[in-house]
């Protein structure tokens, strides 16, 4: 079985040099990078499995260089290693295009699992969502002018919306007290989506704005 590699993009040589040695030590092939701009010239010459990402750095910061890669069409699995704590934070690096958000100090054993994980569910299809509705971390975040906050869903809700999204044009059933609610809460955020009722079968979300 191939290692797997991972690169590193910290600007803290002592955590840079002993997250390439614990890694090491779990047999991943390791490449490090204490700039942004060095990890740009990295991976446009090499393809690694994920990358571990220090929000904080001298030059381009990290969630900069996380939605430049994200634009560029580079999907890699990412793990946002950071001192930048809190929900909004988080919020702010799952929108951007992390996989996961862990936050400083942390335990090796933690960031190696949450780091198989990422590389794990990396092989399945994203779902395509529409303009301005993201799905991070098992949450459904609502992004304006590049800000993000959390869609506030009962159990119900959020569950209703992922079978509608996952991916989108699904028909779901559900009671309908549960959709009139779902549909409420979106028409107030994203004016252009709206669940339309299926007889007989469910429910469907449609995206207005990218009917013919």
């Amino acid at each position: 079985m191939t290692n797997k590699t991972v690169l590193i993009i910290d600007d803290d040589d002592i955590l840079r040099g002993a997250l390439a040695r614990g890694l090491r030590n779990e047999h991943f092939n390791v490449l490090t990078a204490d700039s942004a701009e060095i990890a740009q010239d990295i991976l446009s010459r090499i393809a690694v499995d994920a990358i571990i990402l220090d929000r904080m750095m001298t030059g381009m910061d990290g969630l900069t260089l996380l939605q430049e890669l994200r634009r560029a069409g580079n999907t890699t699995p990412v793990l946002m290693l950071t001192a930048m704590t809190g929900a909004e934070n988080t919020i702010d690096g799952l929108a951007g295009g992390a996989d996961d958000y862990l936050g400083k100090p942390f335990q090796m054993r933690e960031l190696i699992l949450r780091l198989n994980n990422i590389m794990r569910n990396h092989n399945t299809t994203p779902a395509i969502l529409p303009d301005g509705l993201t799905f991070a971390n098992d949450e459904f975040f609502i992004t304006r002018a590049g800000v993000s906050h959390l869609l506030a869903l009962s159990g119900e809700e959020k569950k209703l919306l992922h079978a509608l999204t996952h991916p989108m044009g699904n028909i779901a059933p559900a009671a309908p007290m549960v959709a009139k609610r779902l549909r409420g809460k979106l028409n107030i955020v994203l004016s252009n989506l709206d669940i339309i009722t299926i007889r007989g079968r469910g429910y469907k979300l449609i995206d207005t704005a990218a009917q013919p």
